[in-house]
């Protein structure tokens, strides 16, 4: 009687135990649109909330400070501004001051300020003039059938960090020292938004999530196979479609930009002039550099250092990937034989899969 009291006990107990085992919790994927793309959230909770208000909220509050296709946004309006800055008494319009309280565009512009710095010029958020003369920008979409060289210098006097007058201590203040000078935080609005939501995830104690804004990603967790997210970097040539992969990525607790010339260009008599411009010279950056997609702690980090190793160009890029701590990358350019190459830094080659 009493083996027979133990050995029900026992199944009891490894009843219970099989029964008590809990599945993995599902992961919900959350869609929506923000900043003229696309954006896909996916995460793992267990209390299955609905964080699409929310996220709504936080790329609404972004895009009201960091868009220039809203002419209501903070950067907007500064780009509106005259020369706001009275050199002499420090004095600022009512509009320029309506900008230093805005948190989201001073971010940007401190990011854009220190990868100013660290490129030597080669990326500068003063270029939207240029921008939208090459046909680019907020401006209607026309492509530069000639390109007028004259009109070209006279837009390069409105270009340079050094055109931007700002100090911060208990708030930022800041101004422009001319009429004209304007910003663009295209390359790094997007990893900024997905830095945003990936904040705001954390804050509701998620430890496994995926963001993404139009190609630019955070992966925090093990996501769906357990040891990471898999993230598909493109082959970067015209007529690709986006799903063709040239190289799959692992991420974890990571961020991924890709910046190219294979997507947003157009063609004049044959000749292709592609979206990355070069502040130095005022003319579409054309080498052999054809993507770059930049892993660091921060999407707008990594989204800033793509578009600077574009207009760096192959050499360049690398140079500056080796001196940066905590920046890891993976070049796909082409080379002498028109053949597609690819240079991963030490740090990033065990995050490729295949």
């Amino acid at each position: 009687m009493k083996n027979l009291l133990f050995f029900s006990a026992l199944t009891f107990l490894l009843f219970s135990c099989k029964n008590d085992k809990k599945e993995p919790v599902a992961l919900t994927q959350i869609n929506g649109e923000t900043m003229g793309t696309y954006y896909k959230v996916t995460v793992r909770d267990s209390l299955q909330r609905n964080f699409k208000p929310a996220i709504d909220s936080v790329l609404i509050a972004v895009n009201k400070e960091v868009n220039t296709y809203d002419s209501t946004s903070t950067i907007s309006i500064f780009n509106r501004l005259p020369d706001s800055l009275d050199l002499q008494n420090n004095v600022f319009s009512g509009e320029a001051k309506a900008a230093n309280n805005n948190k989201h565009f001073i971010t940007n512009l401190l990011a854009a300020k220190q990868v100013h710095a660290e490129t030597d010029g080669d990326f500068d958020p003063t270029v939207m003039p240029l921008v939208n003369y090459w046909g680019f920008g907020y401006t209607p979409k026309k492509a530069v059938v000639q390109a007028d060289s004259v009109k070209i210098d006279s837009l390069m006097q409105m270009v340079g960090f050094d055109k931007i007058i700002f100090r911060q201590d208990e708030e930022a203040v800041i101004g422009k020292t001319r009429q004209g000078v304007m910003l663009d935080f295209s390359a790094l609005a997007k990893g900024y938004g997905v830095d945003a939501v990936a904040r705001y995830l954390s804050r509701q104690n998620l430890t496994d999530y995926y963001v993404e804004i139009g190609g630019e990603s955070y992966a925090q967790g093990n996501g769906s196979t357990g040891n990471g997210w898999t993230v598909a970097v493109a082959v970067p040539q015209a007529g690709k479609a986006m799903t063709d992969a040239a190289q799959i990525i692992r991420l974890k607790n990571q961020a991924i930009a890709t910046s190219g010339n294979y997507i947003n260009f157009y063609e004049v008599d044959g000749k292709k002039y592609a979206h990355t411009i070069n502040p130095k010279t005022g003319y579409p950056e054309a080498n052999t550099l054809l993507s770059a997609s930049i892993f660091t702690d921060e999407c707008m980090m990594s989204d800033a250092y793509a578009t600077a190793c574009m207009v760096m160009g192959l050499e360049k890029a690398k140079a500056l990937l080796e001196k940066l701590p905590g920046v890891e990358g993976l070049l796909i350019y082409s080379d002498a034989a028109g053949e597609l190459q690819t240079y991963v830094t030490k740090g990033a080659q065990g995050m490729v899969v295949e």
